[in-house]
């Protein structure tokens, strides 16, 4: 298994209360797999997303990867874990505006220390398998709605990660571009055998996945 939750909680302290958003949760995620994590608002899927990508920690209970508990980590080696092996793609694309496709999607690799040649090259082919060639001089203003998204999905493949972390990536976009953004993540999954898991009110993204998760009020249910 790829990453293993257990007995994973989560809390938060907002004026003096305690409140419970993740509670036992158990999880396995086996590599190459794509799973959707479907919930109403306030379930606790975007906190579950931002501890898988070691975003944020969990209050207790272990996360493995490949069987080794990375939040034992210094705060430097779990960023230097998450910059190499996790790319996010979220609902709203992050993008810088004031650069262009091209510079968006090498800053992950700049900021790691790859020499610029060589992430220029990397991100010219990874925009192209995108479909974005001949867009890669244009800021996101010059962009659609569904080609930021593409920019975005680029900038989380520089590195080759092991997993990309989707939350809501088609939210913001209609039926139809949303669909060539799922594509484009789905046959990633299916080529490069890149753990995909996505947090998503879209039923039928849910079910092109291979597996699918419920959250309700911090628990999983209904794993299949």
């Amino acid at each position: 298994m790829m990453i293993t939750l257990i007995d994973l909680n989560k809390t938060f302290i907002k004026d003096g209360n305690k409140i419970e958003v993740l509670k036992g949760l158990n999880l396995t995620i086996s590599r190459g797999q794509s799973l959707a994590i479907l919930g109403v608002s306030g379930a606790g899927k975007s906190t579950l997303i931002h501890i898988l990508g070691t975003l944020d920690r969990p209050t207790s209970g272990t996360m493995l990867f490949d069987d080794v508990n990375i939040f034992a980590w210094e705060e430097k080696k779990l960023a230097q874990f998450r910059n190499e092996k996790i790319g996010f793609v979220f609902q709203f694309h992050n993008l810088l505006p004031e650069f262009n496709s091209l510079e968006n999607t090498m800053m992950p690799a700049l900021i790691h220390g790859v020499p610029y040649r060589d992430a220029r090259e990397k991100a010219e082919a990874i925009l192209s398998e995108v479909g974005l060639g001949n867009r890669l001089t244009h800021k996101p203003g010059e962009l659609s709605g569904g080609e930021q998204q593409r920019v975005a999905v680029a900038r989380a493949l520089i590195m080759e990660p092991e997993i990309i972390l989707a939350d809501e990536p088609t939210g913001n976009l209609d039926s139809e571009t949303g669909r060539k953004v799922e594509d484009i993540m789905l046959e990633l999954n299916r080529t490069r055998n890149i753990t995909l898991v996505v947090v998503t009110h879209n039923k039928s993204l849910a079910d092109r996945m291979s597996k699918c998760i419920d959250l309700h009020d911090g628990k999983i249910y209904n794993y299949a």
